[in-house]
């Protein structure tokens, strides 16, 4: 079953979060040095090819736009790292370090309310696309991490199985993606979840 969390409910949690000066700024003085990224053998094993990594890109990555975007919160430096396989499975992980530790929970917060409400938002959009999320918990790793997945299917038959996550160390936040061609079932929950500690765990 889809989530029903209104998109107009969390424009006003963004709009909030920024009046209340809680979302991001530009780092401070004295911020940590950059986060390291994972690399591609700490990918959730593929059972036919093996993972390359990319270089590490400054930006924000396309493949997060589905269910992210930068919009209502004020500019900032993202850095981001895509990963492959020779089939049809990619992944990508995103970082970005907050000027305080409260500015990066909150940011850590909205990227995860993003994501949580991406299914309906994408139903409400796209009529022609079927969408589904489901929550896998919490991730015990520094200041904690979220799982969750995203299932969508379109009317012409293409389906798609995506896993996100959402994690913070002190002032870093970083989110990575997985998805591939398929559902559920061949989500690697538990390898991604691993992905996902290891991510927030080297970011330092």
């Amino acid at each position: 079953m889809s989530l029903r969390i209104p998109a107009s409910a969390l424009t006003a949690l963004a709009v909030a979060a920024l009046a209340a000066g809680t979302v991001l700024t530009a780092p401070a003085a004295g911020a940590p040095p950059a986060p390291t990224f994972l690399s591609a053998s700490q990918m959730p094993p593929h059972p036919t090819s093996s993972w390359s990594a990319g270089p590490v890109t400054d930006g924000f990555p396309d493949e997060l736009g589905l269910c992210i975007s930068t919009e209502g919160l004020p500019a900032h430096a993202y850095r981001h790292r895509q990963f492959r396989t020779d089939l049809d499975t990619g992944a990508v992980q995103m970082t970005v370090v907050a000027g305080t530790a409260a500015r990066a929970e909150a940011l850590a917060k909205h990227y995860d309310d993003l994501i949580r409400t991406c299914a309906d938002r994408i139903e409400e959009s796209s009529p022609d696309v079927r969408a589904e999320g489901r929550d896998y918990g919490t991730v015990p790793v520094e200041e904690g991490a979220h799982v969750r997945g995203l299932h969508t299917v379109t009317t012409w038959g293409a389906t798609d199985i995506a896993l996100l996550s959402v994690g913070r160390d002190d002032r870093t936040v970083t989110v990575v993606k997985w998805g591939q061609m398929g559902d559920f079932h061949d989500a690697p929950v538990a390898a991604f979840e691993e992905t996902t500690r290891a991510a927030v765990d080297k970011l330092y």
